[in-house]
C-alpha cells in the first residue's frame, strides 16, 4: 500500500561549515501557497550550547529545499541561549507561527542534562510571528507554561478546522533541583491565533511516576478538538523502552478528556501519527534497534492493531556513534547521554495532494548529520 517515489536531502550538512555541520529536531509545515517549510535544529554538535533553529523552504512538494538566510535570536532577556526545535502553524493565509524552546547557557560548560539530579537546563517557550509564508519573523515573546518546569516542546502543532491551535510540550525538573523527577506530557490551546493561550492541560503522566510518556506525537481527528497521541513510552522500573503508546483526546473550550493509554503492537521510540481523510492512521517510527530504521506503519482501525505485513522501511541506519545502551537493562543516565549522540532519528510526516505524504528525519555519522525527505504514495 506503501510506494516511495522519490528521496533526497533537505539539508547537505556535508556541505556546511563545522558550526552547521548537526542538523536535527526535525519539522515541517506545508503553506496554503503550495510552499513548504521545514524547520530545525543546527550547530557544531547535538545540544551545543551555541546551538540555533534554521528554516529551508521548497516550492515544489519537497522535490528541491533552499535555506532561508534568517537568523534567530539566541538570548533572551540579556541572557545568552542556545534553540532547540522549530515547529511552524499556518494560522491563516501567509501568517505563521514559530514555536521553539530557548535553554539558558549562561554557564556555556553545563551540558543539557545534569547526571547527577537529572535535571534539563532551565528553560522558555518562545513563539515568533511571521506574516510574509516565513520570509521575515517578529521578535520572540514568552509562551506561559504556569508552574511547569524542565520544560520543552516536543512536536508538531496541531491546528483544527475550526481554527483552534494547540502546542505540545512535556515537563520534567530543573538542572539543580535534588529532588526526583515528575515527567508529564502537556498542551497548550489557542483559539484567538496565538494571541493567548490556555494553562496546560495535561494530557499523560503516570500516576506513580515510573513509566515516562516521552516525545509526545499528536495529529488532529476528524472533529474539532479531537487528537490522536503517540508516545515514546519508557519504563523506569523494567529499565527498558515499550511499545509506542497510544491515546485519543478531545479539547473543549476549558477541558480535555482522554481516553486511557495503550500500548501498540510498534517498536521503537518517537513516533508521528497521520490521519488520513479516509480514516486510516500512519505511523512514522524511529527504532534505535540493530539496525536502526525509520518505518511507516499504517493501522485501518483506528490505531488498535497496525500489521506488520503493511509497514515500509524507509531508511536504515548504521549507528556509529558510541551508544552505551541496548534494550534491556537501560540505566536512565547513561540513556540520557546517548541520546546526545544518536546520529538518526526525529521523524516527520505532513500531507501532500493527490494520497501522498511527505516525511522528514535527520541521518548521518556523529560529525555530520544532515536532513532527508521521502515522498510516499499511499494507495
Amino acid at each position: 500500500m506503501f510506494t516511495l517515489e522519490d528521496q533526497g536531502l533537505v539539508f547537505d550538512a556535508a556541505r556546511q561549515p563545522p558550526d552547521r555541520r548537526i542538523a536535527y529536531f526535525t519539522s515541517l509545515c506545508p503553506l496554503r501557497s503550495g510552499q513548504i517549510l521545514c524547520g530545525f535544529q543546527n550547530g557544531p554538535g547535538k545540544h551545543a550550547a551555541s546551538g540555533t533553529v534554521r528554516l529551508c523552504r521548497s516550492p515544489d512538494g519537497g522535490q528541491s529545499w533552499a535555506l532561508l538566510p534568517l537568523q534567530f535570536q539566541t538570548r533572551w532577556a540579556g541572557v545568552p541561549g542556545s534553540l532547540a526545535a522549530a515547529e511552524m502553524v499556518e494560522v491563516e493565509p501567509g501568517r505563521l507561527l514559530l514555536f521553539s524552546t530557548w535553554f539558558d547557557r549562561r554557564d556555556p560548560e553545563r551540558p543539557l542534562f545534569d547526571p547527577v539530579t537529572e535535571g534539563i537546563l532551565k528553560s522558555k517557550q518562545l513563539l515568533a510571528l511571521s506574516r510574509d509564508d516565513g520570509l521575515s519573523w517578529s521578535d520572540w515573546r514568552e509562551l506561559p507554561t504556569g508552574d511547569l518546569r524542565g520544560c520543552s516542546l516536543t512536536g508538531p502543532v496541531l491546528r483544527w478546522h475550526d481554527g483552534a491551535i494547540a502546542v505540545a510540550l512535556e515537563s520534567f525538573k530543573e538542572f539543580d533541583d535534588p529532588r526526583p523527577g515528575r515527567h508529564a506530557a502537556w498542551l497548550l490551546v489557542s483559539r484567538d491565533g496565538g494571541e493567548s493561550f490556555s494553562p496546560p492541560m495535561l494530557v499523560a503522566q503516570h500516576p506513580e511516576h515510573k513509566i515516562y510518556y516521552w516525545d509526545q506525537r499528536l495529529c488532529p481527528g476528524a472533529r474539532a478538538g479531537e487528537f490522536t497521541a503517540l508516545f515514546w513510552t519508557h519504563d523506569l522500573a523494567e529499565k527498558r523502552d515499550l511499545a509506542v503508546h497510544l491515546r485519543r483526546g478531545a479539547v473543549t473550550r476549558e477541558t480535555l478528556a482522554v481516553s486511557p493509554l495503550r500500548a501498540t503492537q510498534i517498536p521503537g521510540q518517537i513516533a508521528a501519527p497521520l490521519r488520513l481523510d479516509d480514516g486510516r492512521l500512519l505511523a512514522f517510527v524511529v527504532d534505535r534497534g540493530r539496525p536502526g530504521t525509520m518505518t511507516l506503519w499504517c493501522s485501518h482501525d483506528n490505531g488498535q492493531t497496525w500489521p506488520r505485513s503493511a509497514r515500509l522501511v524507509v531508511y536504515t541506519h548504521d549507528e556509529h556513534a558510541a551508544i552505551t545502551q541496548g534494550r534491556e537493562n537501560i540505566d536512565f543516565k547513561q540513556y540520557w547521554e546517548d541520546m546526545g549522540k544518536w546520529s538518526f532519528g526525529h521523524p516527520a510526516i505532513r500531507p501532500l495532494a493527490e494520497g501522498r505524504v511527505l516525511l522528514a528525519w535527520y541521518a548521518g555519522t556523529p560529525d555530520t548529520m544532515s536532513l532527508h525527505w521521502a515522498r510516499i504514495r499511499v494507495a
